[in-house]
């Protein structure tokens, strides 16, 4: 499998943890949404909310990649948050709703992506100011990781909360191989 097949998978990954996510906190109450429960960003929403910043922050940095795709022009026009623990929305339903479409520009990019575009070194400064020059393809590796890094501390705090994430695997949506008879992994 190639780089760019592998992060179309973390892509649709992302995307099928992220509902997940949002359908389970949706079964809680907004007190237990907004409880602090000592995580680095305090509650689940305020978790919730900083990986929305986060990816924010990286989709307008990608945004000055030179192949422009639709997906990176889009994220142009999305307002840059004013620190990584910005409140997007303290309503789940508006906060859900913005993640589907971060996951959306994210399956996007991927998906219009070539190779050779993984290459390309991008220019950006953080959150902090300090400079960088960093490939491409291990950015996009790094907001998937970092993805995965706070769901699982959302996944606890879930649990914590009383709410069952379920099956949060990556394995449930790597296709069977070699044998024809196997069932098709879950979408």
């Amino acid at each position: 499998m190639s780089e760019l097949s592998h992060l179309r998978l973390m892509a649709a990954y992302n995307s099928w943890m992220n509902q997940k996510l949002y359908a389970a906190a949706a079964t809680l109450p907004a007190h237990e949404l907004a409880a602090d429960r000592g995580a680095f960003f305090g509650s689940l929403l305020g978790t919730l909310n900083h990986l929305v910043a986060a990816d924010t922050i990286w989709l307008r940095r990608f945004a000055s990649h030179p192949a422009r795709s639709g997906a990176l022009e889009a994220a142009q026009a999305l307002a840059p948050p004013s620190a990584l623990n910005a409140i997007h929305s303290d309503d789940l339903a508006v906060l859900a709703e913005h993640r589907r479409m971060l996951d959306g520009l994210i399956g996007s990019l991927t998906a219009q992506l070539a190779d050779a575009d993984l290459e390309h070194v991008l220019h950006y400064a953080s959150t902090k100011g300090i400079a960088s020059q960093k490939r491409f393809g291990d950015l996009l590796l790094h907001l998937f990781n970092h993805q995965t890094h706070h769901r699982g501390q959302a996944s606890t705090l879930l649990s914590q909360a009383g709410a069952d994430l379920g099956v949060t695997d990556l394995l449930m949506l790597i296709e069977n191989v070699g044998d024809p008879a196997a069932p098709a992994a879950p979408a």
